[in-house]
């Protein structure tokens, strides 16, 4: 079964905001997919195990963007 959080995320623009987000929320452990996008500014995250909300949106800080849980 597949967990999937979904984020909205403050600040994304371009390719390259998606691609830095991908990479810090990409090194969490247990991630199966992400999907992020900047023309609608949402992150989808999946895994196999519920992650915690913290991680992720820690991650999201450290590429530089801020987010929260919708």
């Amino acid at each position: 079964m597949t967990t999937t959080s979904e984020f909205q995320v403050t600040g994304m623009t371009c390719g390259h905001c998606e691609m830095a987000i991908r990479s810090e929320v990409a090194r969490i452990p247990g991630v199966d997919d992400i999907d992020v996008s900047a023309q609608t500014g949402k992150l989808v995250v999946s895994s196999a195990t519920p992650l915690d909300d913290a991680v992720i949106l820690a991650a999201v800080d450290e590429a530089g963007y801020e987010a929260v849980r919708i």
